[in-house]
């Protein structure tokens, strides 16, 4: 039998919200009404979880803007209309869905004779779905189907399906979860073990190069659905990253810093960079390197479907501590090599503007 609820019932109402709510204040209220009618919240209670079956029915579709769309033009449409369980004359207790007809096929005298009959309600009532499929083919009322109907060249304006209500299965509520990985794992991804709601347990892999705060969305592993046929929620999980003591991260390019020494630096050395896996590679430090300068190592950054990052290395020249009388003279001696020129002159130059 073809679902009626989007005649029967009023989802603004049942949710308590207004017909121009937005989907974040929707969202708010299905999710404290869900929590406070939730079977596992009232054992027993079978009101309380036909409750909890009508919220998540209205949500699921006032939710889905196509559907809301559709909700309200049937709505507005059949002002509220019922189908009826047996005969009842123009004007009586079973006109609603006929003016609803009536409006559909454009006149009184298309459909004001139709009585509509539930499922093996006898008394000569027609059933619905048999109906509805002489217009739609042999798979019933279909959302998109059948020819002939309103709102396009084919279809119904409400989604209603020859076997219940189509696509409008409240889903499952989406739940949030957290793990922590260290930065290695991070980076090239991580296989956990996560609780789920129904006390479960499950094995997800983290792909590589997640990122420190980034929520991954794990599809069907959140609530199940309240009603048989609905599909369960997802799971969104957020992963902190914690820090590295060497290796920072820009984008999927890995960064570190190199020590140089001066002279180094002032003549130029090949030394060894360190990478993530424990290993190390050699650049090449060039004659009068600055510290600050970046050397790049291609291909030994973070690795992911999209690519892989490189290794920046920014050097920092180190200034020696203690100088012995023969390193000191040699120092003084190239001070006085560069006559008293000010390295400073232009910054403070352009700072002055």
């Amino acid at each position: 039998m073809v679902n009626q609820d989007w005649f029967d019932k009023d989802f603004y109402a049942i949710l308590g919200v207004s017909k121009d709510v937005d989907a974040k204040e929707l969202k708010k209220t299905y999710r404290k009404l869900a929590r406070q009618h939730h079977p596992d919240s009232n054992p027993g209670d079978a009101a309380a979880e036909q409750r909890f079956k009508d919220i998540g029915e209205a949500y699921a579709v006032l939710s889905d803007p196509e559907q809301r769309q559709q909700y309200d033009a049937v709505r507005a449409m059949g002002g509220g209309a019922r189908f009826t369980a047996g005969a009842g004359g123009p004007g009586g207790a079973g006109s609603g869905f006929e003016d609803v007809f009536a409006q559909m096929f454009g006149g009184a005298g298309g459909a004001q004779n139709v009585r509509f009959g539930t499922a093996g309600g006898g008394g000569g009532g027609i059933d619905l779905e048999d109906l509805l499929g002489a217009f739609g083919g042999g798979g019933g009322f279909q959302p998109g189907g059948g020819q002939g109907f309103p709102g396009g060249s084919q279809g119904f304006p409400g989604g209603f399906s020859g076997r219940g209500y189509g696509g409008g299965m409240p889903k499952g509520q989406d739940v949030e979860a957290s793990t922590t990985l260290d930065f290695r794992s991070a980076a090239v991804g991580e296989t956990v073990t996560l609780s789920t709601p129904d006390g479960g347990r499950i094995t997800t892999r983290i792909p590589a190069g997640v990122k420190d705060g980034q929520r991954i969305r794990l599809k069907g592993k959140g609530m199940p659905a309240p009603m048989q046929g609905g599909e369960p929620g997802d799971m969104y999980l957020k992963v902190t990253v914690t820090p590295h003591p060497v290796f920072g991260r820009d984008g999927d390019h890995l960064t570190v810093d190199l020590p140089v020494t001066f002279s180094e630096a002032a003549l130029g050395a090949t030394v060894q960079v360190p990478t993530l896996d424990g290993s190390t590679v050699k650049v090449k430090v060039a004659p009068g390197t600055p510290s600050g300068r970046v050397l790049r190592v291609k291909g030994r950054g973070i690795q992911t479907k999209k690519g892989t990052g490189d290794l920046l290395a920014k050097v920092q020249v180190v200034v020696p501590q203690r100088l012995s009388d023969e390193v000191r003279q040699a120092v003084e001696a190239l001070r006085a090599e560069e006559g008293g020129s000010d390295p400073r002159a232009d910054l403070i130059r352009r700072a002055q503007g």
